[in-house]
């Protein structure tokens, strides 16, 4: 499995001894469909994340960093620079954010 925010999405709804065809309809979708987003195979919408967090009682942005990693990952994923990339990424945000404050 690929996906922190899967796996993490999973673990705090087993914690709570909830079922995904509790979860899966305030979410708005079928079970199949959470099941594929706690594996990795499919994502979640990002508009659904502070749904997700209140259902589980959860942090919104602890799940949103999980999201955004995974969304990252799957772009730079088997690239050979990926490290460089993400590097010099991290470098404009900083510099973008010290521009902001």
């Amino acid at each position: 499995m690929d996906s922190q925010f899967g796996e993490k999405i999973r673990a705090l709804r087993e914690k709570q001894n909830l079922y995904l065809r509790q979860v899966a309809p305030l979410l708005e979708m079928d079970t199949a469909q959470l099941s594929k987003i706690e594996k990795g195979t499919r994502q979640l919408k990002r508009e659904q994340i502070p749904i997700i967090a209140n259902i589980l009682k959860t942090d919104a942005d602890e799940l949103l960093t999980l999201w955004l990693a995974d969304q990252l990952y799957a772009v730079v994923k088997g690239e050979k620079l990926a490290n460089q990339a993400i590097q010099v990424t991290e470098k404009k945000l900083n510099l973008r954010k010290s521009r902001n404050d």
